[in-house]
């Protein structure tokens, strides 16, 4: 049995379980906890929902610190472009302390940010950042397409003794969906088969994920079954599953609405180019947003980045070049 919850909702929902099971587990950020009226601040106090100056530097700085000393912090960053002005602590700090102590010093912290904001935000709002901290080793990513997908990543992460990258996609914040009742943890590096299908497969993540399953959709009634995966985190990256897919269809579409030399579907077709291409029938094709910054202009923004339309394109395509091969 499930509950219907907003994605954003469900987020809310895992921290606040998480909360009132560890008491260890605090929650910071600008703009947070600001009146007595606050639900939050009613159930956990200020001690553990706390408002922070405008400074990501100290915000992270401090974090990175608790964790040290046994908290659990998530900071609340709001948009992943203001991780940018601390990426000392983001890159090189949270994630090597546990190595270089020899795992004496675990750091468990969460970073929570959204990103992605298509929707008129323009060029330093509308970004898709995770190609900069999904290869640092010691860091973790998670990019959850669901509600049911962003509580049950969101309470892994908080238990994690490794620092967390998570990312909510600004334009799921309303998009509901069933979440399962109790205790819902989802593993990281499992990947999602969203829909199975036997002609292609269809990687996409984050946002994208909605688009992919309804170009699916769409071609299902042209006679086309196509698999749709979602990674769901990004560090680790669950290649078995992508693989074993590729090794049934053959076939292969990314899609990422990152630009296509910062996205993580680069890395993915690198990992099938190692561990599938012996059973590609055709070439990998990427669906990503043009190597531009996003535009203000809503014609614009649709142009530059992927859409169902794009992506049905692609489908068709790889399928083309299958056929006059053979």
């Amino acid at each position: 049995m499930g509950k219907e919850m907003m994605y954003g909702e469900a987020i809310a929902t895992a921290i606040i379980e998480e909360m009132q099971r560890d008491p260890n587990v605090v929650f910071y950020g600008q703009n947070m906890g600001m009146t007595e009226r606050d639900p939050m601040l009613k159930m956990f106090g200020k001690d553990r929902l706390r408002i922070t100056p405008i400074s990501e530097t100290a915000e992270l700085g401090i974090a990175v610190g608790a964790a040290m000393t046994g908290l659990r912090p998530i900071v609340e960053l709001w948009m992943s472009e203001f991780m940018l002005v601390a990426f000392d602590q983001v890159l090189n700090e949270a994630p090597r302390l546990r190595y270089m102590s020899g795992g004496q010093v675990k750091v468990p912290v969460v970073f929570k940010a959204g990103y992605g904001f298509a929707a008129g935000w323009a060029g330093q709002h509308s970004n898709c950042l995770y190609h900069l901290v999904m290869g640092t080793p010691g860091l973790k990513v998670a990019l959850p397409s669901t509600a049911a997908d962003a509580k049950g990543l969101m309470k892994a992460a908080i238990r994690d003794d490794n620092p967390v990258i998570f990312l909510q996609h600004f334009l799921l914040t309303l998009e509901k969906g069933e979440v399962p009742d109790g205790d819902h943890v989802i593993p990281f590096g499992v990947a999602d088969v969203k829909r199975s299908g036997t002609d292609i497969t269809i990687v996409a993540t984050g946002w994208m994920v909605q688009k992919a399953l309804a170009a699916a959709g769409r071609l299902a009634k042209e006679g086309i079954s196509a698999e749709v995966i979602d990674p769901r985190t990004l560090a680790p990256l669950d290649v078995n599953t992508i693989v074993e897919s590729v090794r049934k269809t053959g076939r292969v579409v990314l899609v990422d609405q990152a630009p296509r030399h910062a996205s993580a579907s680069i890395t993915i077709a690198g990992e099938i180019a190692e561990h599938a291409v012996a059973y590609l029938k055709a070439p990998v094709r990427l669906v990503t947003a043009e190597d531009t910054p996003v535009p203000f202009s809503e014609p614009l923004e649709t142009f530059v980045l992927p859409n169902e339309d794009k992506i049905v394109h692609a489908v068709k395509c790889v399928l083309a070049k299958h056929a006059a091969a053979v």
